[in-house]
């Protein structure tokens, strides 16, 4: 075959593929190529906190512009960060049959392993945002939106380790859910850090309930008494930037003035804005709720419309400072970031 042969055979073959391609494009559901083309679909999503709550509405104002986008109809879920109430309301969320559920994984792998299996079974599509449950992705599927919480927790707590100037023999509180195994495991990461650093950590453990979350107020006697019972402290690690954002209220209960210690965290708000403009907040890890209410909707959308895999992304963006808080405050204001 000449050379020239060759090169007309092989113009010809690709134009065939493209044709090929062309057709196959034409043959798409028109739903996936129109606006609202996700509008027969019918999502549970789980926002976490109670109407209102710091975190749980930058979550929640995702998921509403993903629904205000692809246009699926969504149930919004609220569970006042209570794992028991998640578990309860993922059980009834799955009898209703939904094409798509996005659930919180803040009660764990052993706790929603047989919903998922029922999801599963009855053809449920599933994803997790802001707590990763890994065996229970591994056994029946779903994607994941969220920080990796050990990993995230480990640097914040080096990060902190860093910028407060603290050394050897420098005494901590991390305050978290310790014992809760998934939901833990960033709190614990962040403390693990510090004691490899040769700080030393009282760690205080904050009920599993989540009332704390919902309403900060409730920590100020235990924050308060461990301040007092520990007056060389030089350094405080809140769990949420619910606690975070009322650090002003801790310090003030316990007779300290902004600057005396360091506080550290995870998220923004308004009120942590504030708490870094006021000198009371040093530090806190971004782990962009926004994209947690906004891609678990578009996943499902694209898992249920078009057979699409699961997304999972990694939110933990990295660290908010005194230096560039003023970069998302204004985002942070309007419960975007």
């Amino acid at each position: 075959m000449s050379i020239t042969t060759r090169r007309t055979v092989l113009r010809s073959t690709v134009l065939a593929a493209a044709t090929a391609l062309a057709a196959a494009i034409s043959t798409l559901p028109a739903q996936a190529l129109d606006a609202q083309w996700c509008k027969d679909v019918h999502i549970r999503f789980f926002v976490g906190g109670a109407e209102g709550d710091a975190f749980g509405t930058i979550v929640y104002n995702g998921a509403k512009q993903a629904e205000a986008d692809l246009g699926p109809k969504v149930d919004y879920i609220f569970s006042q960060w209570d794992v028991e109430k998640m578990v309860q309301q993922l059980r009834e969320a799955v009898a209703v049959k939904p094409g798509g559920i996005a659930m919180m994984g803040h009660p764990g792998d052993a706790s929603i392993m047989p919903l998922a299996e029922q999801a599963h079974k009855d053809g449920i599509r599933m994803m997790y945002q802001n707590v990763p449950v890994p065996k229970v992705t591994a056994a029946f599927g779903g994607g994941y939106v969220g920080a990796q919480q050990e990993q995230q927790g480990r640097a914040l707590g080096a990060e902190a380790f860093k910028l407060a100037g603290l050394k050897a023999g420098d005494k901590a509180i991390m305050i978290g859910p310790f014992e809760n195994e998934n939901r833990g495991a960033r709190e614990r990461g962040t403390v693990a850090a510090l004691k490899e650093a040769g700080v030393e950590v009282i760690q205080l453990s904050s009920p599993p309930s989540g009332e704390w979350a919902s309403d900060p107020n409730l920590a100020i006697p235990v924050i308060t008494a461990a301040l007092l019972n520990n007056p060389d402290v030089k350094a405080v690690g809140y769990p949420g930037g619910q606690m975070l954002g009322n650090v002003p209220t801790y310090m003030q209960a316990a007779g300290r003035k902004a600057g005396d210690i360091f506080n550290f965290g995870f998220d923004t708000s308004p009120q942590i804005v504030e708490g870094f403009k006021g000198g009371w907040v040093q530090l806190t890890a971004d782990q962009q709720p926004f994209l947690q209410g906004y891609l678990p909707i578009l996943s499902l959308c694209q898992q249920v419309v078009l057979g699409l895999a699961p997304i999972n992304v990694d939110t933990g963006a990295g660290f908010v400072t005194p230096e560039n808080y003023e970069i998302v405050a204004e985002l942070a204001k309007q419960a975007l970031r």
